[in-house]
């Protein structure tokens, strides 16, 4: 590879840890490459680009992005053949597909991933994966915020309501009296 193209790779790379919310790295060798189509077309829908990368060249585009120690660390410990998913939407989405395709494919080894600038063990990219999506979590929140105010209307309905039954009573009582 000559320097100018190391230095646009490294420049490609930088730009993609910058804007990805989610960075996920697993080794690949011995996927064929239907599978690793299929990867990608899955993670296509989620806005997820998938590259092949080289290590050197991505540990040079971390230190230049400055991500950070906990993500230089990482690099600096990922040996061998990595693909690396940047995930540019819901990184809990991305989490599931990648998560997914390892739990069918035995030779896809999960790696150590960044979700932003923090690194995440293969255990916390799981627990990513088991998380609702962006637009549930969202609703949930919602509701949630919601819940007092119909509580503090459904009280302030019921003193009405309260004094209609009771009116309604009355009449009911004298109309039977008379």
């Amino acid at each position: 590879m000559l320097k100018t193209e190391k230095v646009t790779a490294v420049a490609e790379l930088k730009d993609s840890f910058s804007k990805a919310k989610a960075a996920f790295f697993a080794d690949y060798k011995g996927l064929t490459v239907e599978q690793v189509n299929d990867l990608r077309k899955r993670l296509r829908a989620h806005n997820v680009k998938v590259r092949v990368i080289k290590n050197n060249l991505a540990r040079l585009a971390v230190k230049e992005a400055k991500l950070g120690a906990e993500s230089e660390k990482l690099l600096d410990g990922v040996v061998g053949p990595t693909m690396v998913a940047f995930a540019y939407g819901d990184p809990a989405a991305a989490a599931k597909v990648v998560q997914k395709f390892a739990q069918d494919n035995e030779v896809f080894g999960l790696k150590d991933s960044l979700l932003g600038a923090q690194r995440l063990t293969t255990k916390q990219v799981e627990e990513l994966s088991k998380l609702p999506g962006r637009e549930v979590l969202l609703a949930m929140l919602l509701g949630q915020l919601n819940a007092p105010v119909q509580s503090f209307v459904g009280v302030l309905a019921a003193v009405p309501r309260s004094l209609v039954q009771v009116l309604a009573a009355i009449e009911d009582q004298k109309k039977k009296q008379a």
